[in-house]
Formats: structure tokens, C-alpha cells, sequence
């Protein structure tokens, strides 16, 4: 046995030592959870001996596989899925020169898809979302004026968009599409990828995500290679050079560039207003074993799905669940239910699934307009917000991570049960 086996055997152990049985009542059932062992410890503790700290070669690596994955022609990593929306935007706004003019957006949704629109000039034009909590191609094209540029949506919780139909008024128009899906992994609209349709596509490997680069992480994903070098060297501090850390000079003329008159390093010359948002190496070598178990993951998720669609399926008195759109076929985030009886006080609810340690979330920020930081916002909307107040008065998720199994999901449907019968 070597030493990595001992090693892997050790951490093994102290992982088996550490897992919990399952106590209803009394051991909490997050919303989202972190799955890893201990390969994923011992590729991070490999990469720390290989004493390269900056991304690298593993990152690279990851970049291959991730964009190889989402049927994607290339992948850029970030260090968190809020800074791969920004980069996405600003690389979009870079390579088409453009100075502002109105992003179309669901009103409903998480501050992350919006920030970078206002962040970076923009004008955020909020429509509805349909029953399947997504921006709706209906809605998309009543919303567009002279003045749009392009469109930003979410694949909330991981049910995926009638993103096909997005695209085609999108090309028609000639407006870009940022196509975020951080809940979205392996979610598939008509037999293709969420991911692959949009201008760009960003992803978030949070702890709660999908699969994690030990804490935080995020990726942009495109086919259009000019944003590709742009988002590197935007990520990048805005460097114009492209050489990884400690491999310097690859081009071979490193020393054959100049700043107006004196020649200068290329290393040290930046073409565009960066930023520095990098992940690490070890965070790209947790990555790549992650990518490992994605498929297992989703399998994971897709059942648990199932599990609870049956077990609160005699529901559908007090609750709406979530559309699904013909032709999609998702690998869901959370389990979200709206309620519809007006006898149950959706506060009450949560209070009480939280008390019997059963974590539960709101659908992210809900109606966006209605939160203090956009306020003074230059913002418009388009039509009525009726499903998106709707959810956000009324919507709640709960988890279905591979960290859940049968037991959890029946504890919890029976103390909704049981909360209902209460009330009743």
C-alpha cells in the first residue's frame, strides 16, 4: 500500500467516524449541502505539494472537462458564480463595443443576475415569469424595445427555461443572451444542455450548487472565442498577456512589445479595465473530482425529486408545484411549492418546518423591484408582475441534494401533512 493509499484509507475512516445518523426531529435537513470525501481532501492536499497555489495546469484541466461537459467550446473559471455574471456581462459589453441601452430580465430572481446590468451601465428592464418560474418568450418579446441590447435569465431552481424559443427572438434581434445556470447543471431543454444555448453561460460552484470547488467557485461558459480571451483578461486583471503562472513566455516574444515608445514586458501590459477574480489551484483539483461524481449527483437529484412529487402528490389542494415545460428535462435545484389555499399562512409554515429542523428557502430575492438597494435604481417594467408577487407571497423550496435520502423526504412530507392536519 502506498502512501496514498494509507492515506485515502485514514481520511476514509475519519469521514465514516463522522457521519450521522439520520435523527427525525433532531438532526437538521438542509437545503443544500456539500457532498465530498476523501478524494477530493487528498487531490487538494496534492495540489498543495505540487506548491503551485496560483490556477494552473489543474485549472486548465478542469476548464477542458467543465466546458466538455456543458457542450461548450470553452470554460473560464471564477471565484464565484456572482463575479462569472459580472465578467460575463463586461466581456459581452468589451467585444460588442457597447455603451448601455436595456437588458431584458425576469423581476423575479436572486441580485446576482441584476447587479452586473446596473454595475456595468445598463438599463434592467424586468418582466413576469411564467408557472414555471422563468422568463417566459411571450413576455420577452413585449418587453423589447429600440433600446435592448440583450437578455440575462435564470433556469431557476434548475427547471430549465423554453430557452430554444428565448434564443430565436434573441437572434432575430440581434440581442446577446446570458444564460445563467448555477442551479441548472445537467438540466436539459429539447435533448440539449443548459448552458450551451446562450451568448455566454455562467455557473456557481457554491457549497449549495451542484458540485463545489471547496466553498466557492464560479465558471463562464462560451462558443465565441473573442469573449473567451476577453473574459481571461478581464478575469485577469485586464493583462493582454495569456501565459499561465510560472510558465512565462510562451509566446517567445514576451520581450518584443512596447508601451508607446519603450519596449516593455508583455506580462505587465493590460488591454482592458480588469479585476482580479481567480480561483485557486486547490480549488480546481476539488473541482475535478467533483466532475467525477456530477452524473451520480443528478441521478441523486432526480430521484429525490420523484420521492417527494409522490409523497405530497394528495396536495394539490393547498399547494401548486412547479410546471415543467414539454421537452424539458431538469435536474432540479430545490422542491418548491406555492401555496394556494388561503387558509395557510406561508410564515407559519416555515417557522414550523424550521422548528422541526427542516431548512427551507424563499425563491431567492422574490420581486426584485421591491428591495431596498434598487430603490433609486434606473429601472423600467414591462406589463404586470403578477406570478412574480404571486411567489414571492407565497413560494417556498425545500431541498433534494445528494445528501438527502428517502427517510429525510418522507420526515419532511409528513410534517407538512401533519402541519395541515393541524390547521385543518
Amino acid at each position: 500500500m502506498d502512501n496514498k493509499q494509507k492515506l485515502e484509507k485514514i481520511i476514509g475512516a475519519m469521514f465514516s467516524q463522522g457521519k450521522q445518523k439520520f435523527i427525525p426531529g433532531k438532526t437538521f435537513i438542509p437545503t443544500g449541502q456539500a457532498v465530498y470525501d476523501e478524494h477530493e481532501i487528498i487531490s487538494v492536499v496534492e495540489s498543495l505539494l505540487s506548491r503551485k497555489l496560483g490556477l494552473n495546469t489543474r485549472g486548465l484541466e478542469f476548464e477542458n472537462k467543465f466546458a466538455e461537459y456543458t457542450h461548450s467550446k470553452s470554460c473560464v473559471l471564477t471565484n464565484s458564480g456572482s463575479s462569472a455574471s459580472l465578467l460575463a456581462l463586461d466581456s459581452i459589453k468589451n467585444v460588442r463595443s457597447l455603451k448601455g441601452g436595456e437588458v431584458i430580465t425576469p423581476a423575479c430572481g436572486f441580485p446576482t443576475t441584476i447587479n452586473p446590468i446596473l454595475q456595468l451601465g445598463f438599463t434592467p428592464v424586468f418582466t413576469d415569469v411564467d408557472k414555471d418560474y422563468n422568463l417566459s418568450p411571450e413576455l420577452l418579446s413585449e418587453a423589447i424595445t429600440p433600446e435592448t441590447v440583450g437578455v440575462v435569465f435564470a433556469h431557476t431552481l434548475g427547471n430549465p427555461a423554453r430557452v430554444k424559443e428565448i434564443m430565436e427572438i434573441a437572434n432575430q434581434r440581434g440581442l446577446f443572451v446570458l444564460e445563467d445556470c448555477c442551479d441548472a447543471y445537467g438540466s436539459e431543454y429539447q435533448f440539449q444542455k443548459c448552458g450551451s444555448f446562450g451568448t455566454v453561460s455562467t455557473f456557481s460552484f457554491y457549497p449549495a450548487h451542484s458540485i463545489t470547488l471547496g466553498g466557492e467557485g464560479g465558471a463562464v461558459n462560451t462558443n465565441n472565442l473573442k469573449i473567451d480571451k476577453m473574459l481571461r483578461s478581464l478575469r485577469d486583471w485586464g493583462r493582454d498577456c495569456t501565459c499561465l503562472a510560472g510558465e512565462d513566455n510562451r509566446c517567445g516574444r514576451r520581450f518584443g512589445f512596447s508601451l508607446g515608445d519603450i519596449p516593455y514586458d508583455h506580462k505587465y501590459i493590460y488591454s482592458t479595465l480588469g479585476y482580479n477574480l481567480k480561483p485557486t489551484e486547490m480549488q480546481a483539483a476539488m473541482g475535478l473530482v467533483q466532475l467525477g461524481r456530477i452524473e451520480k449527483f443528478n441521478e441523486q437529484r432526480k430521484e429525490n425529486y420523484q420521492l417527494f412529487s409522490k409523497a405530497l402528490s394528495e396536495l394539490g389542494g393547498d399547494f401548486d408545484f412547479i410546471k415543467v415545460n414539454q421537452g424539458a428535462d431538469p435536474v432540479l435545484f430545490g422542491f418548491p411549492l406555492k401555496i394556494k389555499n388561503s387558509k395557510i399562512n406561508r410564515q407559519d409554515l416555515v417557522r414550523y418546518l424550521n422548528d422541526s429542523n427542516i431548512g427551507t428557502r424563499y425563491v431567492f430575492g422574490g420581486n426584485l423591484t421591491l428591495h431596498p438597494a434598487y430603490k433609486n435604481a434606473k429601472y423600467r417594467v414591462s406589463g404586470k408582475l403578477e406570478e412574480t408577487n404571486e411567489i414571492t407571497r407565497n413560494s417556498f423550496w425545500m431541498g433534494i441534494h445528494p445528501g438527502m435520502n428517502e427517510e429525510m423526504i418522507e420526515y419532511v412530507a409528513k410534517t407538512i401533512k401533519f402541519y395541515l392536519e393541524s390547521k385543518s
